[in-house]
């Protein structure tokens, strides 16, 4: 068995014994139990969040891909497989996998997220139909809802978005009367309605979803209010919140901080619909909701895979300043939120999709040089994210025309076959 088969526990194993650590001194390094690290080293435990295998490649000093058993090298242009993934969603017949039980088809989703947010997109699309296939044949809502998702996202990022409109109404449906998995389903519809250019139907389905579970906003919103008002606002949010029955006034940890993370990243999601459609007001009206929102949010851990905080809402802010053509607060405010530590936290995913619009506000104010920089950040961060989506072609174009072009871009140019 090579490096690359063992299971992730058996990697963090090897890589402690190599910092010549005991699970004792790993387990203090991360503020955790001894236990904790002998069930993920066992495999009793499975690591399936980006933000603790981050943590422990922090502390082992190695690269999260390591800790994965995935390479670095991303090889240019779009993955191939798509047409696998195009089968498998004109099948409507039930598949003919393997049994597999829920646990280990929840294992086989919880490793294809975490695929998706460190953006190995050809990695991903190479095991979606034979997941797609499995969860189908388990008719399990949950992981059916989670599969389509996970779907709709990858081929949205590479230009197959009226497929992945399509991935996401499966998952709409496959959600039937739950409200929650329904408003996740709803997360994608509106990714891949606006990538499509159907911005005014994106933001009905997302604010129809928000309203089914969030609160009705009866207040001013916090756009108009003062800073003990938007306090006040968000106490009087989280006092509907549902309460812990194991005792005390807290928001039950787990389950109702996510629910309202949804909520939240579907105003997000909403407040990018309005501005497409050339509503500015109405984009920062939404865009201030969710950050009352996401005040509220501490250190859950992401049942719903959104990534929805505060600094979400400000990079979302970034891209809607770029939208309605405000490229110098663009700009202004973008430096200012990457050097965050929240910043960092983000998955591999997100921040490189973000630094390519941040690549696309430089452009709008004339800096080809803070332009390529993005690029080339994002291309490290996240390769296949610059290498394999056809919408960041055109911005390295558009880089890659200046005279000479700056440094890094040519590279890039070259790597995704834009040689003059």
């Amino acid at each position: 068995m090579t490096s690359d088969d063992l299971p992730i526990g058996r990697r963090v194993a090897r890589w402690r014994v190599r910092r010549s650590m005991t699970q004792q001194m790993l387990a203090d390094r991360l503020r955790r139990s001894k236990s904790w690290v002998d069930k993920v080293e066992r495999g009793v435990r499975t690591l399936d969040r980006y933000s603790v295998i981050q943590e422990l490649a922090h502390v082992l000093r190695v690269d999260p891909e390591v800790l994965l058993g995935q390479q670095r090298s991303t090889p240019a242009g779009t993955p191939d497989g798509v047409d696998d993934i195009r089968a498998a969603l004109a099948r409507y017949d039930t598949p003919q996998a393997p049994a597999q039980t829920p646990e280990e088809l929840r294992r086989q989703v919880g490793y294809a997220w975490l695929t998706y947010q460190h953006a190995h997109y050809g990695q991903l699309v190479r095991v979606l139909p034979g997941l797609l296939d499995a969860v189908q044949g388990a008719q399990t809502a949950e992981l059916l809802v989670q599969a389509y998702r996970i779907t709709s996202s990858v081929l949205v990022k590479l230009g197959e978005a009226d497929l992945g409109w399509l991935a996401a109404d499966r998952a709409m449906a496959a959600a039937g009367d739950d409200p929650i998995l329904a408003a996740t389903a709803a997360i994608s519809v509106s990714q891949a309605l606006r990538a499509s250019g159907r911005d005014r139907l994106a933001l009905a389905a997302t604010l129809t979803s928000a309203t089914r579970v969030l609160p009705p906003l009866t207040h001013p919103t916090p756009s108009r209010l003062g800073d003990h008002e938007v306090d006040g606002l968000c106490r009087d949010q989280t006092a509907r919140q549902p309460h812990d029955r194991r005792g005390g006034g807290a928001p039950e940890a787990r389950r109702s901080a996510g629910e309202w993370a949804v909520g939240g990243t579907l105003l997000l999601q909403a407040a990018l619909a309005a501005a497409g459609c050339g509503d500015t007001c109405r984009a920062d009206e939404l865009t201030d909701r969710a950050a009352g929102i996401a005040t509220q949010l501490r250190g859950y851990d992401d049942p719903h895979r959104t990534s929805f905080g505060p600094i979400v809402v400000d990079l979302a802010r970034v891209v809607l300043a770029a939208q309605r053509g405000d490229a110098a607060e663009a700009v202004q405010r973008h430096a200012a939120v990457i050097r965050r530590e929240a910043w960092r936290r983000l998955p591999a995913e997100y921040r490189g999709a973000y630094l390519v619009d941040a690549a696309r506000a430089y452009l709008q104010v004339g800096d080809l040089r803070g332009a390529a920089r993005a690029l080339v950040d994002a291309d490290s961060v996240a390769p296949a994210e610059v290498r394999c989506r056809p919408l960041v072609r055109t911005v390295i174009a558009d880089v890659a025309r200046g005279h000479p072009a700056p440094a890094g871009v040519a590279r890039l140019a070259t790597l995704v076959g834009l040689t003059r």
